[in-house]
Formats: C-alpha cells, sequence, structure tokens
C-alpha cells in the first residue's frame, strides 16, 4: 500500500480540528519522503508517497537517465491531487511528498485541494547530487538532479510555503515544521 495512516489523536467532541492538505517539496535528494513520513506520524495525518504514483513509464525514463517533461508529470500530479482532495473530502489530514518543482505543478495540485500548504526542503546542487547517488533501490539516478535544479521555481511569497532548510535533521525539520504551523493558517 502507498499510504500510511498514522494513529490519530483521540479527538474531543467541542474540539473540530480542520484537515490539512501538506505538500513536502523539492528536488531528488532534499528528504521529502523521510520528512514527509515522519511529519505525517507527528500530525497523526495520512503519508502519500509521490513516487509509487508514477506510471511504470515514468519510472523507466527516469531510470534510463531522461528527465520527465511537463506533459509527462500531468498525470502523476493529478493522482497525488486526487489522493490529497481524497483524504481532505474524508475529513483525514494528509502529508504527500511529492516534488512540485515548478509553480503550474503547485497550480495544479491546488486545483484539487486549494489549502495546501508547502513545505520546501532547499539543498544545494553538491548535496542532492551525494545524497541521491548514495542511495540504494531508488529508480532516480544521480545525473538527473541538475535538470532538477534547471526547472525548479522556489515558493513565491504569494504561495502557502514554508522554506526550511533540508540538511537539518529529519526531526528538527518536522519539529519546526509543526511549530511554523501552530494550528494557524497561513
Amino acid at each position: 500500500m502507498d499510504e500510511k495512516a498514522a494513529q490519530p489523536a483521540p479527538a474531543r467532541a467541542d474540539e473540530a480540528r480542520p484537515s490539512l492538505a501538506i505538500v513536502v517539496m523539492g528536488v531528488a535528494g532534499c528528504g521529502k519522503s523521510a520528512v514527509g513520513e515522519a511529519l505525517a506520524e507527528a500530525l497523526g495525518a495520512v503519508f502519500v508517497e509521490g513516487d509509487r504514483l508514477h506510471p511504470p513509464e515514468n519510472v523507466a525514463r527516469m531510470a534510463s537517465g531522461e528527465p520527465l517533461t511537463d506533459a509527462l508529470r500531468a498525470g502523476w500530479l493529478d493522482a497525488i491531487g486526487q489522493r490529497i482532495a481524497g483524504s481532505v473530502a474524508g475529513r483525514q489530514s494528509v502529508v504527500a511528498a511529492c516534488s512540485a518543482l515548478k509553480r503550474s505543478y503547485r497550480d495544479r495540485l491546488r486545483g484539487f485541494c486549494a489549502d495546501i500548504v508547502f513545505v520546501y526542503l532547499e539543498i544545494d546542487r553538491e548535496t542532492a547530487r551525494q545524497r541521491v547517488g548514495q542511495r540504494q533501490g531508488h529508480f532516480m539516478p544521480a545525473s538527473l538532479v541538475d535538470s532538477q535544479f534547471a526547472i525548479l521555481e522556489t515558493p513565491s511569497l504569494d504561495e502557502r510555503a514554508l522554506i526550511l532548510d533540508g540538511t537539518g535533521s529529519i526531526s528538527d525539520i518536522v519539529t519546526g515544521t509543526v511549530g511554523l504551523l501552530g494550528g494557524k493558517t497561513l
């Protein structure tokens, strides 16, 4: 199964908490999956691993060193957006790991859920290359890191986004994210 549901804390009847929709984003190797899974657990949210929603053709292209085009990403982004929307419609908070490198990709995801908060894990090119090069059993080769930086559009001030240092520990990033969210609407 490509989603994990952490056990949510029991809610009091007088305390209706709105569902959160969060996308942990950034280039390959920034820690989206590890941070996303830990953040989902901390928030009692469903975790959606975006990499598992790529169609086999996309995985094969990337594994052979071919970067994806916008057209090839469209269906994948829609699959992630549908999972996010389904969770929110079911009154369940959700955290998804998705590169969401371009504003147009984030806008496409917002088309499924307007209130998504993006958590951008910022890292430098060399750190990304090192991390991707050390991964075992992942389809994304280190040779594609440059193509990710080539299309990366850092979230703008008018987007609901937190920009965090992706080189910190997972626990520090999760603690910082939860603190910044602090129950407030961004």
